[in-house]
């Protein structure tokens, strides 16, 4: 249909317009802001709904990657070792978290509240997470302009992230962390969610959980810490390598001001409290000596499985190691190789002690743990030298041989090998008890072959010898490599009548409950493995050593008691081990890389460590005869005379009231014309 035409003299059907005012003006003007603020405000709302629905989508996405929450629960913490000593004081923790798990009724109220404070002070207000604190964390990280960010994460967060994710800093570890947390605030009391906390925690140096942290910082369980050591534990997680209080002192005594400044504000301690931990700051405490007790803990761990298997919550091992003793043991070691390691060119050594029935007194594995954790007590095979010899010479003992018997010193050729004495002079015939005690080679070697290199080997064994052994003519000389405990081990032996010990360090094992796990049986051992005869005959030989061979120095007045040294090829290695009725310790002393040592020898430097060792070990004891020492002292072992023997030597006026004198001593007077004129 064609379109009208306008005219402009034809005004139709329609009235004239009106002349827009001003004011009618205005009202559209009004009119069409509100349909602007109107718009806008859709707008707005839409792209709200839309985010919500964005952020919605983004947090069940990665919702969807933890797992079912309905399946959820939290992981088993790793379980601890606690080491005790024989008097029940703790040698050590061992396993992944370093300390045993704590229950909050158990700590000083002013500990937990010390991480609330420094950490999450509205912790009992908010639901998991405090919206509150990540506005109160942004304001101030926008004021402090490029310094150090703090983070809004609540206790219940940072528990979330130690128990379910890695430690990376992302939006999706964020969200899932947050997640988290809502799960244990639905789930847990807010008691058992920071005591969750306080034994997860990570404080730096290994230690996870608030007892592992007291126990290396401050040498005391976490139930006695002091306040300021509670804020300065509190202050720690937030930077544990750089608020360590042993490595940095200043920078963890500055934050655990902030914290008790926190504890005063929010009224968790009074003013006098405050007033008090700030005028008596932490003081850490410094490992002292060598650490060598733990190479004792070391070695309980090498050998617990076999008594407990599979380890899954906590377990307190009570052990043998008395710890006076080890203290001894160490400064005896370190001591000697701190004076004259230097200028004997040895760097290494080790220590064993035991009771004769086997348990182990004392161990030291090194010099320094710190330095390495080797343990060259129990695991450094090393040529044992002369202190081989007594099993050659049980051999030959077994085989009716006596300490009587006489053998040539002499020169010694099995089809070229030539060994020599370590003088390389002879002394023609001399009985089994001076050549033990004088360390002959050439009758060793010549013995050895007499009863042959198998018997012997068998002997070794028997007496609990465990590492390879070849059997040939230079065994007598010690060249079949063993550990220092099992060589103690055998020496056990002579020392307890002759039963053979297999060496334990665990007494008893219990869990956190009492429960016992596991209880060392009555006995045990190898039973017999030296006839009494033969006993009381080695260790008349082998207390002649003390009077006249190569360990005279290290005798003790008043105790009887029996030993051999030992010295490899070229100075290699050197050892001592010793014994009395009550007590058997053996030192090696050495280099890691068997770089020679200059010219030390079994009768010097380990027996001095060895004699210094016994002399604290022993002090103050009641002396215990050897077994067999009746044979070489009248009476019984009550006698007087009993604590008499093994003294310097010397006639005492007992001695000569009852005629008698030690049979060493008797042949040291016999002496002939050419021992007389040149005071040999």
């Amino acid at each position: 249909m064609p379109r009208r035409r306008r005219n402009d003299d034809d005004d139709g059907d329609k009235p004239a317009r009106k002349p827009r005012t001003k004011k009618a003006k205005r009202k559209r003007g009004r009119g069409s802001g509100r349909s602007l603020i109107g718009k806008l405000f859709y707008a707005g709302v839409v792209l709200c709904l839309w985010g919500i629905i964005a952020v919605g989508g983004v947090v069940a996405y990665y919702a969807a990657q933890l797992p079912p929450i309905d399946q959820l629960t939290v992981p088993k913490r790793p379980p601890n070792i606690a080491i005790l000593a024989s008097d029940g004081t703790l040698i050590a923790n061992r396993g992944e978290t370093g300390g045993r798990t704590v229950s909050i009724k158990e700590l000083p109220p002013y500990l937990p509240k010390a991480f609330v404070a420094i950490e999450d002070r509205r912790f009992y207000d908010h639901y998991g997470i405090d919206p509150v604190g990540i506005a109160r964390a942004v304001v101030r990280n926008i004021m402090r302009r490029g310094g150090g960010m703090q983070g809004g994460s609540t206790l219940t967060q940072q528990l979330a992230k130690n128990l379910f994710l890695t430690q990376e800093r992302t939006a999706s570890r964020k969200i899932q962390e947050a997640i988290l947390a809502l799960w244990l605030e639905r789930n847990y009391t807010k008691d058992q969610i920071l005591e969750l906390y306080l034994n997860r925690v990570y404080f730096g140096a290994g230690a996870y959980g608030v007892e592992a942290a007291a126990q290396r910082y401050y040498g005391k369980s976490a139930r006695a810490v002091s306040l300021s050591e509670a804020a300065v534990l509190a202050g720690l997680v937030q930077a544990p390598s750089r608020l360590a209080p042993n490595r940095n002192r200043e920078a963890a005594q500055s934050r655990a001001e902030l914290v008790i400044a926190a504890m005063n504000e929010l009224g968790f301690i009074t003013p006098g409290m405050t007033k008090t931990a700030l005028g008596a700051p932490a003081q850490p405490v410094r490992p002292q000596g060598a650490g060598s007790v733990n190479y004792a803990a070391d070695y309980v761990m090498d050998v617990l499985d076999d008594f407990v298997g599979t380890i899954e919550s906590d377990i307190v091992v009570q052990t043998t190691i008395d710890p006076s003793l080890q203290n001894a043991a160490e400064r005896s070691l370190v001591d000697e190789l701190n004076a004259k390691g230097q200028k004997f060119n040895v760097s290494q050594g080790a220590f064993v002690a035991l009771q004769p029935d086997g348990a182990v007194r004392a161990l030291v594995g090194g010099r320094n743990y710190e330095t390495s954790q080797f343990n060259r007590a129990t695991a450094a095979r090393r040529q044992p030298g002369s202190s081989f010899k007594p099993f050659v010479y049980l051999t030959a003992v077994e085989r009716g041989l006596t300490p009587d018997t006489v053998r040539e010193d002499s020169p010694v050729n099995y089809k070229g090998w030539t060994p020599e004495n370590y003088d390389r002079g002879y002394r023609g015939p001399l009985t089994l008890r001076d050549a033990l005690a004088l360390s002959l080679n050439t009758i060793a070697v010549k013995l050895n072959l007499e009863v042959g290199p198998k018997a012997v080997v068998q002997t070794a064994q028997r007496l609990g010898i465990t590492s390879p052994l070849q059997a040939n003519p230079s065994l007598a000389l010690g060249t079949s490599e063993v550990t220092p405990l099992e060589l103690v081990s055998a020496y056990a032996a002579f020392a307890n009548g002759g039963n053979g010990v297999i060496p334990y360090v665990i007494d008893q094992v219990k869990g956190t409950d009492g429960k016992v796990v596991y209880r060392r049986p009555q006995g045990g051992g190898l039973g017999r493995v030296i006839e009494p005869g033969a006993v009381a005959m080695m260790n008349e030989m082998m207390h002649n050593t003390f009077v006249i061979g190569t360990a005279q120095k290290a005798q003790i007045p008043g105790w009887t008691m029996a030993g051999k040294t030992g010295t490899t090829q070229d100075y290699k290695d050197a050892w001592f081990v010793g014994f009395t009725g009550n007590l058997v310790a053996g030192v090696w002393l050495g280099n890691d890389d068997g770089t020679l040592t200059k010219r030390v020898t079994g009768g010097n430097l380990p027996t001095e460590v060895w004699h210094t060792f016994m002399k604290t070990a022993l002090k103050d004891k009641q002396p215990v005869p050897l077994p067999g020492s009746e044979r070489f002292m009248p009476g019984s072992p009550d006698s007087p005379l009993a604590s008499i023997f093994g003294g310097s030597g010397t006639t005492t006026p007992q001695m000569r009231e009852t005629g008698w004198v030690p049979p060493a001593q008797q042949r040291r007077s016999q002496k002939n014309f050419l021992e007389r004129l040149f005071g040999l």
